[in-house]
């Protein structure tokens, strides 16, 4: 089974590059950020005709979240939204099982600018979906947890173009790396990094100032895998050339196979 993650930046502005990617790798299940479309907008029939059936959490022009699976797997929802905060009314998480395995789809807040409210938010939807992930973890259950998570993992070029161009951005605060440690310290494998310890590995590049010419990228697409899960991997990558497509998303499919 290959489950891969992709931020679309605006499913309707990036739809035909989302339906060129499904045909040319077809993947199993794929779990999209950033929809910015609300629930009705979403392009259900255009996905249905590709070969995949889907859940989605929408919200006006912003956030987004939506899973996709091969038509024929088996998909039900299991969670909308991240528990927690009764009156966090933004869509950024979204949860199903296809086939037995679990799959959480997150979009995790920014945070920028900080200190600030912004960032704030980041830190404390960061403790809750710590709190999801230990509830999944008891399950005993093979999970993946994929999305765009908003944090560069550590200080080095391995998962950023430039230390100094990001040391004051919410991304790659002493904060969000220390949350993100948290969490995979209650037992969770960065795939990626699984199959390529080291060296850049990005997933981003933003559409200013030739970021993408000048591979000014950073990682912040993450695939994480409960102990079961982690037992079945059998490889990982990143569709980088994805990027370089006319209209292209700023963000790249990043995925893992399980046996």
């Amino acid at each position: 089974m290959r489950i891969a993650t992709y931020n679309i930046n605006g499913i309707k502005a990036r739809l035909l590059r989302l339906l060129e990617w499904l045909g040319e790798t077809t993947p199993d299940v794929v779990c999209l950020q950033e929809l910015k479309s609300q629930d009705e907008g979403f392009p259900a029939a255009d996905i249905e005709a590709a070969g995949y059936q889907a859940i989605w959490h929408g919200q006006k022009s912003f956030n987004g979240v939506a899973i996709l699976s091969r038509a024929g797997l088996d998909l039900h929802e299991t969670q909308r939204g991240l528990p927690g905060d009764p009156e966090d009314a933004q869509s950024r998480y979204l949860e199903a099982a296809v086939n037995g395995v679990i799959v959480g789809c997150l979009y995790l807040p920014n945070g920028n600018p900080q200190p600030g409210p912004k960032f704030d938010y980041k830190l404390a939807w960061m403790e809750r979906l710590a709190a999801r992930g230990e509830a999944l973890l008891a399950c005993e259950a093979p999970v993946i947890l994929a999305g765009d998570w908003n944090v560069i993992p550590t200080t080095t070029h391995d998962d950023t173009f430039s230390v100094r161009a990001m040391a004051d951005d919410a991304l790659m605060q002493p904060e969000s790396q220390a949350a993100f440690r948290r969490i995979l310290a209650q037992g969770w494998i960065d795939a990626i990094r699984t199959f390529q310890p080291s060296g850049p590995a990005y997933t981003f590049w933003d559409y200013q100032a030739g970021a993408w010419a000048r591979d000014a990228g950073f990682r912040i697409d993450h695939l994480l895998a409960s102990p079961v899960a982690a037992d079945r991997l059998v490889r990982a990558g990143i569709d980088r050339a994805y990027r370089g497509r006319e209209k292209a998303s700023d963000h790249v499919p990043v995925w893992v196979e399980l046996r």
